[in-house]
Protein backbone atom coordinates (compact mmCIF):
# COMPACT_ATOMS: atom_id res chain seq x y z
CA UNK A 1 0.00 0.00 0.00
CA UNK A 2 1.60 3.52 -0.71
CA UNK A 3 1.57 5.83 1.87
CA UNK A 4 0.59 9.45 1.12
CA UNK A 5 2.28 12.52 3.14
CA UNK A 6 0.28 15.19 5.26
CA UNK A 7 1.10 18.07 7.40
CA UNK A 8 -0.25 17.81 10.83
CA UNK A 9 -1.35 20.31 13.42
CA UNK A 10 1.35 20.64 16.41
CA UNK A 11 0.65 20.41 19.71
CA UNK A 12 2.83 22.17 22.37
CA UNK A 13 4.02 24.90 19.74
CA UNK A 14 5.98 26.94 22.12
CA UNK A 15 8.07 23.43 22.76
CA UNK A 16 8.45 22.47 19.29
CA UNK A 17 9.30 25.71 17.74
CA UNK A 18 12.49 26.26 20.56
CA UNK A 19 13.94 22.88 18.10
CA UNK A 20 13.51 25.72 14.97
CA UNK A 21 11.14 23.45 13.31
CA UNK A 22 7.83 24.07 11.67
CA UNK A 23 6.16 20.73 13.10
CA UNK A 24 5.96 17.50 12.30
CA UNK A 25 5.77 15.65 9.01
CA UNK A 26 3.61 11.94 9.05
CA UNK A 27 2.54 9.69 6.79
CA UNK A 28 -1.16 8.51 7.97
CA UNK A 29 -2.31 4.94 10.09
CA UNK A 30 -1.98 1.73 7.72
CA UNK A 31 -5.62 0.77 7.67
CA UNK A 32 -9.00 2.36 7.98
CA UNK A 33 -9.37 5.62 9.84
CA UNK A 34 -11.60 4.36 12.54
CA UNK A 35 -10.43 0.47 13.16
CA UNK A 36 -8.97 -0.70 16.26
CA UNK A 37 -5.75 -1.22 15.03
CA UNK A 38 -5.18 2.51 13.65
CA UNK A 39 -6.70 3.83 16.99
CA UNK A 40 -3.79 1.65 18.85
CA UNK A 41 -1.09 3.04 16.56
CA UNK A 42 -2.46 6.56 17.30
CA UNK A 43 -2.08 6.31 21.10
CA UNK A 44 1.32 5.13 20.55
CA UNK A 45 2.46 8.19 18.97
CA UNK A 46 0.94 10.16 21.25
CA UNK A 47 2.43 9.10 23.91
CA UNK A 48 5.54 8.74 21.73
CA UNK A 49 5.68 12.26 20.46
CA UNK A 50 6.89 14.06 23.48
CA UNK A 51 9.56 11.65 24.23
CA UNK A 52 10.50 12.30 20.71
CA UNK A 53 10.66 16.14 21.24
CA UNK A 54 12.84 15.65 24.20
CA UNK A 55 15.35 13.90 23.00
CA UNK A 56 15.89 16.11 19.97
CA UNK A 57 16.76 18.92 22.85
CA UNK A 58 18.68 16.64 25.58
CA UNK A 59 20.64 15.53 22.14
CA UNK A 60 21.02 18.63 20.42
CA UNK A 61 19.35 17.01 17.39
CA UNK A 62 18.45 18.90 14.32
CA UNK A 63 16.20 16.46 12.94
CA UNK A 64 15.05 13.06 13.77
CA UNK A 65 12.99 10.56 11.11
CA UNK A 66 11.13 7.69 12.75
CA UNK A 67 8.84 4.60 11.38
CA UNK A 68 7.28 2.16 13.20
CA UNK A 69 6.76 -1.32 11.44
CA UNK A 70 5.09 -4.52 11.60
CA UNK A 71 5.79 -8.06 9.63
CA UNK A 72 3.26 -6.20 6.56
CA UNK A 73 5.09 -3.18 6.69
CA UNK A 74 5.40 0.49 7.94
CA UNK A 75 2.22 1.39 9.73
CA UNK A 76 2.98 5.23 10.39
CA UNK A 77 6.14 7.51 10.17
CA UNK A 78 7.06 10.87 11.02
CA UNK A 79 9.33 13.71 11.05
CA UNK A 80 10.70 16.45 13.18
CA UNK A 81 13.08 19.37 12.99
CA UNK A 82 15.55 20.77 10.21
CA UNK A 83 17.46 18.65 7.42
CA UNK A 84 19.34 22.14 7.23
CA UNK A 85 19.42 24.68 9.79
CA UNK A 86 20.98 27.23 7.33
CA UNK A 87 17.99 26.95 4.65
CA UNK A 88 15.56 25.94 7.34
CA UNK A 89 14.55 23.23 5.12
CA UNK A 90 12.30 21.02 7.13
CA UNK A 91 12.80 17.16 7.83
CA UNK A 92 10.00 15.12 5.90
CA UNK A 93 10.02 11.00 5.58
CA UNK A 94 11.75 11.16 2.23
CA UNK A 95 14.44 13.35 3.88
CA UNK A 96 17.91 11.18 2.78
CA UNK A 97 20.31 10.61 5.76
CA UNK A 98 23.42 8.14 6.19
CA UNK A 99 22.10 4.84 7.83
CA UNK A 100 25.27 4.01 8.66
CA UNK A 101 26.17 0.57 10.01
CA UNK A 102 22.32 -0.29 10.32
CA UNK A 103 23.84 -1.33 6.70
CA UNK A 104 26.04 -4.22 7.67
CA UNK A 105 23.17 -6.86 8.54
CA UNK A 106 21.95 -5.57 4.82
CA UNK A 107 24.94 -7.12 3.52
CA UNK A 108 25.05 -10.20 5.76
CA UNK A 109 21.73 -11.04 3.96
CA UNK A 110 23.61 -10.87 0.81
CA UNK A 111 26.23 -13.35 2.27
CA UNK A 112 23.95 -15.53 3.90
CA UNK A 113 22.16 -15.85 0.42
CA UNK A 114 25.66 -17.92 -0.64
CA UNK A 115 25.23 -19.57 2.57
CA UNK A 116 22.35 -20.85 1.65
CA UNK A 117 23.21 -21.86 -2.39
CA UNK A 118 25.71 -23.96 -0.75
CA UNK A 119 28.88 -21.95 -1.29
CA UNK A 120 30.28 -21.92 2.48
CA UNK A 121 28.91 -22.55 5.75
CA UNK A 122 29.55 -20.59 8.83
CA UNK A 123 32.11 -22.90 10.45
CA UNK A 124 34.21 -22.63 7.96
CA UNK A 125 37.86 -20.86 7.48
CA UNK A 126 37.52 -17.83 5.58
CA UNK A 127 40.74 -18.75 4.56
CA UNK A 128 40.15 -21.44 2.39
CA UNK A 129 37.61 -18.86 0.21
CA UNK A 130 40.60 -15.87 -0.49
CA UNK A 131 41.89 -16.76 -3.93
CA UNK A 132 45.40 -16.16 -2.21
CA UNK A 133 44.22 -13.42 -0.10
CA UNK A 134 45.88 -13.52 3.28
CA UNK A 135 44.64 -12.42 6.92
CA UNK A 136 47.75 -11.44 8.48
CA UNK A 137 48.68 -12.73 11.94
CA UNK A 138 45.92 -15.77 11.57
CA UNK A 139 46.93 -18.74 13.41
CA UNK A 140 46.70 -21.16 11.30
CA UNK A 141 45.50 -23.46 14.29
CA UNK A 142 42.70 -21.43 15.38
CA UNK A 143 41.45 -19.46 12.21
CA UNK A 144 39.10 -16.94 11.20
CA UNK A 145 35.58 -18.56 11.06
CA UNK A 146 32.91 -17.10 8.99
CA UNK A 147 30.31 -16.89 12.09
CA UNK A 148 33.18 -15.31 13.41
CA UNK A 149 33.22 -12.22 11.10
CA UNK A 150 29.78 -11.64 11.54
CA UNK A 151 29.99 -11.79 15.42
CA UNK A 152 32.60 -9.44 15.81
CA UNK A 153 34.97 -11.98 17.31
CA UNK A 154 37.44 -12.67 14.50
CA UNK A 155 40.53 -10.38 16.40
CA UNK A 156 40.35 -8.36 13.05
CA UNK A 157 40.47 -4.44 14.32
CA UNK A 158 38.16 -1.68 14.40
CA UNK A 159 39.53 0.18 11.17
CA UNK A 160 37.75 3.09 9.00
CA UNK A 161 40.58 4.84 6.75
CA UNK A 162 38.25 8.43 6.46
CA UNK A 163 38.43 10.31 3.62
CA UNK A 164 36.67 13.86 3.05
CA UNK A 165 33.96 13.94 0.53
CA UNK A 166 35.65 16.72 -1.52
CA UNK A 167 38.95 16.14 -0.18
CA UNK A 168 42.58 15.22 -2.35
CA UNK A 169 42.32 11.63 -1.18
CA UNK A 170 39.53 8.60 -2.16
CA UNK A 171 39.25 5.60 -0.46
CA UNK A 172 40.68 2.55 -2.04
CA UNK A 173 39.27 -0.38 -4.62
CA UNK A 174 38.10 -2.88 -1.93
CA UNK A 175 40.57 -5.71 -2.89
CA UNK A 176 43.23 -3.06 -2.79
CA UNK A 177 42.63 -1.86 0.74
CA UNK A 178 42.00 -5.72 1.48
CA UNK A 179 45.52 -6.64 0.60
CA UNK A 180 46.69 -4.02 1.98
CA UNK A 181 45.10 -3.85 5.31
CA UNK A 182 43.49 -7.10 6.04
CA UNK A 183 45.05 -8.71 9.16
CA UNK A 184 44.13 -10.05 12.94
CA UNK A 185 45.03 -8.46 16.16
CA UNK A 186 44.15 -10.94 18.16
CA UNK A 187 43.10 -14.38 18.06
CA UNK A 188 39.21 -15.30 17.36
CA UNK A 189 36.53 -15.49 20.42
CA UNK A 190 39.31 -13.29 22.60
CA UNK A 191 36.97 -10.64 23.23
CA UNK A 192 34.47 -8.88 20.90
CA UNK A 193 36.04 -5.95 18.89
CA UNK A 194 33.64 -4.15 16.88
CA UNK A 195 34.98 -4.68 13.07
CA UNK A 196 34.44 -2.39 10.03
CA UNK A 197 37.18 -4.34 8.21
CA UNK A 198 35.35 -7.79 8.90
CA UNK A 199 32.14 -6.32 6.88
CA UNK A 200 34.80 -5.23 4.24
CA UNK A 201 36.35 -8.61 3.91
CA UNK A 202 32.12 -9.70 3.29
CA UNK A 203 31.50 -7.65 1.16
CA UNK A 204 34.63 -9.17 -1.13
CA UNK A 205 33.07 -12.91 -0.38
CA UNK A 206 30.13 -11.83 -1.58
CA UNK A 207 31.74 -10.50 -5.12
CA UNK A 208 33.61 -13.93 -4.74
CA UNK A 209 30.97 -16.39 -4.59
CA UNK A 210 28.41 -14.29 -6.83
CA UNK A 211 30.51 -13.10 -9.68
CA UNK A 212 28.92 -10.23 -9.32
CA UNK A 213 30.24 -6.53 -8.31
CA UNK A 214 29.15 -5.87 -4.65
CA UNK A 215 27.18 -2.82 -5.34
CA UNK A 216 25.86 -4.25 -8.19
CA UNK A 217 24.53 -7.99 -5.82
CA UNK A 218 23.04 -5.45 -3.05
CA UNK A 219 21.29 -3.81 -5.08
CA UNK A 220 19.76 -6.08 -7.16
CA UNK A 221 19.44 -9.14 -4.67
CA UNK A 222 18.54 -7.20 -1.28
CA UNK A 223 17.12 -3.67 -1.75
CA UNK A 224 15.30 -4.53 -5.09
CA UNK A 225 14.15 -7.65 -3.64
CA UNK A 226 13.01 -5.74 -0.59
CA UNK A 227 11.43 -2.80 -3.02
CA UNK A 228 14.28 -0.16 -1.28
CA UNK A 229 14.25 2.19 -4.07
CA UNK A 230 15.86 5.32 -2.27
CA UNK A 231 18.81 3.14 -0.43
CA UNK A 232 22.37 3.66 -1.80
CA UNK A 233 26.12 3.86 -1.58
CA UNK A 234 26.62 6.40 -4.39
CA UNK A 235 24.01 8.79 -4.19
CA UNK A 236 21.30 9.73 -6.89
CA UNK A 237 20.94 13.23 -8.24
CA UNK A 238 17.35 12.81 -6.95
CA UNK A 239 18.09 11.66 -3.72
CA UNK A 240 21.06 14.13 -3.23
CA UNK A 241 18.20 16.59 -3.96
CA UNK A 242 16.84 15.17 -0.47
CA UNK A 243 19.95 15.13 1.36
CA UNK A 244 20.26 15.96 4.94
CA UNK A 245 23.16 18.02 6.35
CA UNK A 246 25.01 16.76 9.33
CA UNK A 247 26.16 18.27 12.38
CA UNK A 248 28.00 18.17 14.89
CA UNK A 249 28.35 20.27 18.54
CA UNK A 250 30.39 23.37 18.11
CA UNK A 251 32.90 22.92 21.50
CA UNK A 252 32.72 26.53 22.57
CA UNK A 253 29.12 27.51 21.67
CA UNK A 254 27.34 24.23 22.05
CA UNK A 255 25.57 25.36 19.07
CA UNK A 256 25.02 22.89 15.75
CA UNK A 257 27.69 23.60 12.67
CA UNK A 258 27.27 21.62 9.59
CA UNK A 259 30.49 19.11 9.44
CA UNK A 260 32.49 17.84 6.82
CA UNK A 261 31.18 14.58 4.59
CA UNK A 262 33.04 11.25 4.90
CA UNK A 263 34.08 8.39 2.75
CA UNK A 264 36.24 5.46 4.26
CA UNK A 265 38.70 2.46 2.65
CA UNK A 266 36.11 0.71 4.99
CA UNK A 267 32.62 1.77 2.70
CA UNK A 268 31.14 -1.53 2.70
CA UNK A 269 30.74 -1.23 6.37
CA UNK A 270 27.80 1.65 6.10
CA UNK A 271 28.77 4.52 4.10
CA UNK A 272 25.06 4.49 2.81
CA UNK A 273 22.14 6.47 2.59
CA UNK A 274 18.13 5.92 2.38
CA UNK A 275 14.86 7.27 3.84
CA UNK A 276 13.27 6.41 7.02
CA UNK A 277 10.71 4.77 4.26
CA UNK A 278 13.66 1.83 3.28
CA UNK A 279 14.42 1.69 6.92
CA UNK A 280 11.01 0.52 7.94
CA UNK A 281 10.70 -2.20 4.67
CA UNK A 282 14.15 -3.45 5.92
CA UNK A 283 12.77 -3.65 9.19
CA UNK A 284 9.95 -5.73 8.38
CA UNK A 285 11.87 -8.07 6.61
CA UNK A 286 13.53 -9.47 10.05
CA UNK A 287 10.33 -8.79 11.14
CA UNK A 288 8.99 -11.77 8.95
CA UNK A 289 9.89 -14.99 7.41
CA UNK A 290 11.86 -14.12 4.80
CA UNK A 291 9.58 -13.65 2.32
CA UNK A 292 8.44 -10.39 0.03
CA UNK A 293 5.63 -10.87 -1.99
CA UNK A 294 5.81 -14.43 -3.94
CA UNK A 295 9.95 -13.76 -3.42
CA UNK A 296 12.28 -15.91 -0.78
CA UNK A 297 15.13 -13.30 -0.02
CA UNK A 298 15.89 -16.01 3.16
CA UNK A 299 15.31 -18.76 4.50
CA UNK A 300 13.21 -18.02 8.17
CA UNK A 301 15.54 -19.85 10.07
CA UNK A 302 18.36 -17.95 8.57
CA UNK A 303 16.64 -14.96 9.94
CA UNK A 304 16.46 -16.58 13.11
CA UNK A 305 19.70 -17.39 13.46
CA UNK A 306 20.79 -13.64 12.86
CA UNK A 307 18.84 -12.66 16.09
CA UNK A 308 20.42 -15.51 17.78
CA UNK A 309 23.11 -14.51 20.16
CA UNK A 310 25.93 -16.93 18.37
CA UNK A 311 28.19 -16.68 21.28
CA UNK A 312 26.60 -17.37 25.18
CA UNK A 313 30.16 -16.94 26.62
CA UNK A 314 30.73 -13.48 25.11
CA UNK A 315 27.34 -11.93 26.35
CA UNK A 316 27.86 -8.64 28.37
CA UNK A 317 26.68 -7.52 31.07
CA UNK A 318 23.11 -6.58 31.76
CA UNK A 319 21.94 -3.42 30.30
CA UNK A 320 21.46 -0.69 32.81
CA UNK A 321 18.64 2.56 32.08
CA UNK A 322 16.05 0.36 33.96
CA UNK A 323 15.08 -1.49 31.24
CA UNK A 324 16.06 -4.97 32.05
CA UNK A 325 17.36 -5.83 29.58
CA UNK A 326 19.46 -9.10 29.85
CA UNK A 327 22.80 -11.23 28.02
CA UNK A 328 23.71 -8.42 25.12
CA UNK A 329 25.36 -9.57 22.65
CA UNK A 330 25.61 -10.29 18.71
CA UNK A 331 23.84 -12.54 16.89
CA UNK A 332 25.13 -12.75 13.26
CA UNK A 333 25.30 -9.51 12.78
CA UNK A 334 22.31 -7.98 14.55
CA UNK A 335 22.87 -7.15 18.51
CA UNK A 336 20.68 -9.23 20.88
CA UNK A 337 19.07 -9.06 23.64
CA UNK A 338 16.57 -10.72 26.09
CA UNK A 339 13.91 -9.25 29.07
CA UNK A 340 11.75 -11.68 30.12
CA UNK A 341 10.37 -14.07 27.49
CA UNK A 342 10.94 -11.58 24.91
CA UNK A 343 13.53 -11.42 22.35
CA UNK A 344 14.95 -8.37 20.77
CA UNK A 345 17.21 -7.90 17.91
CA UNK A 346 18.80 -3.85 17.05
CA UNK A 347 21.36 -2.33 15.29
CA UNK A 348 22.80 1.45 15.26
CA UNK A 349 24.86 3.79 13.11
CA UNK A 350 26.96 6.59 12.87
CA UNK A 351 29.14 8.93 11.28
CA UNK A 352 30.15 12.40 11.71
CA UNK A 353 26.80 14.50 12.42
CA UNK A 354 24.29 11.13 11.74
CA UNK A 355 22.99 8.69 13.93
CA UNK A 356 20.72 6.14 13.04
CA UNK A 357 18.96 3.04 15.33
CA UNK A 358 16.86 0.11 14.19
CA UNK A 359 15.15 -2.01 16.89
CA UNK A 360 12.35 -5.01 16.46
CA UNK A 361 11.03 -7.68 18.06
CA UNK A 362 10.45 -10.54 16.12
CA UNK A 363 8.44 -12.38 18.25
CA UNK A 364 5.63 -9.92 18.81
CA UNK A 365 6.20 -9.13 14.88
CA UNK A 366 6.92 -5.15 15.69
CA UNK A 367 9.63 -2.67 15.78
CA UNK A 368 11.16 0.95 14.93
CA UNK A 369 13.49 2.34 13.05
CA UNK A 370 15.45 6.09 13.87
CA UNK A 371 17.42 8.36 11.07
CA UNK A 372 18.60 11.66 12.35
CA UNK A 373 21.49 14.30 11.43
CA UNK A 374 22.41 14.73 15.19
CA UNK A 375 26.12 13.65 16.17
CA UNK A 376 26.29 10.78 18.94
CA UNK A 377 22.79 10.68 19.37
CA UNK A 378 22.37 6.92 20.01
CA UNK A 379 21.36 7.01 24.02
CA UNK A 380 18.29 9.48 22.57
CA UNK A 381 17.41 7.04 19.80
CA UNK A 382 18.12 3.78 21.96
CA UNK A 383 15.69 5.60 24.66
CA UNK A 384 12.99 6.07 22.07
CA UNK A 385 13.43 3.04 21.04
CA UNK A 386 12.97 1.42 23.84
CA UNK A 387 10.00 3.55 24.70
CA UNK A 388 8.54 2.85 20.98
CA UNK A 389 9.02 -1.53 21.78
CA UNK A 390 7.07 -0.81 24.75
CA UNK A 391 4.12 1.16 24.00
CA UNK A 392 3.40 -1.14 20.85
CA UNK A 393 3.56 -4.47 23.15
CA UNK A 394 1.38 -2.12 25.64
CA UNK A 395 -0.94 -1.29 22.87
CA UNK A 396 -1.02 -4.02 20.01
CA UNK A 397 -0.07 -6.85 22.05
CA UNK A 398 -1.26 -9.68 19.07
CA UNK A 399 -2.16 -7.62 16.48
Amino acid sequence: MRLTRQRTCVLGAALFLSLGASGPWTTPLLGQSGSEHAQAIARVVAKLEPEVRRAMLDGNIPSITLALANRDGEVWSGAWGESNLWAGTPASTETVYLIGSTFKAQSTVALLQQMEQGKFELDDAVRDYLDGMEIRGEDSGNPVLFRHLLTHTSGMPVDFGPHLLWGETSPLALADYLSDSLRVATPPLEGVVYSNMAYSLVAHLVERFSGVPYKEYVRDHVWGALGMSSTEFDLTPEMEERLSVPYVPDEATGRNVATFRLKANVWPAGIVYGTIHDQARWLSFNLGDGMVGDRRVLRSETISDMQTLQFEEMAGEPMGGGWGYEKPGYGLTWWTTTRGEDAFFGHSGSLAGYTAFVMGNRGRGHGVALLTNGNRAHPHLVRISNLAIDLMAEELGGM
